[in-house]
């Protein structure tokens, strides 16, 4: 799976929201300053190219609509992440994340829970 551009990331989160939408529903969605409607349908042709969406035919225009999840997107970017800085180790991931202090111990505790509730 190909990592996304940012605006293209962008582009997939409002589609993963609205799960169909035409190209003028998207613009009103991504953050400001808003692309021109070519740019965007350029780059809605381009996730489509990708395999990150496909399209339906309603008269002459399509409605667009992810064909990979959010869920999927999510978990190939993060297995990329550990790849690249933390050497395939989600412990060392955590432990960055503990010692930066961006997790507190509750919230250290709240994974503990997950990590046991899904090895049952």
């Amino acid at each position: 799976m190909q990592k996304l551009a940012k605006r293209e990331e962008q582009i997939m989160q409002v589609f993963w929201t609205l799960e169909k939408a035409f190209i003028k529903e998207i613009i009103p969605e991504l953050p400001d300053p808003k692309p021109h409607y070519n740019s965007v349908a350029t780059m809605v042709k381009i996730l489509e190219d990708k395999g990150f969406l496909a399209h339906e035919a309603i008269g002459n225009i399509f409605r667009y609509y992810p064909i990979i999840s959010k869920d999927e997107y999510q978990g190939h970017a993060m297995k990329d992440i550990v790849s690249q800085y933390f050497n395939n180790s989600y412990p060392s991931m955590l432990a960055y994340f503990a010692k930066q202090e961006k997790l507190s111990e509750s919230e250290l505790n709240e994974i503990i829970e997950i990590i046991k509730s899904t090895k049952k």
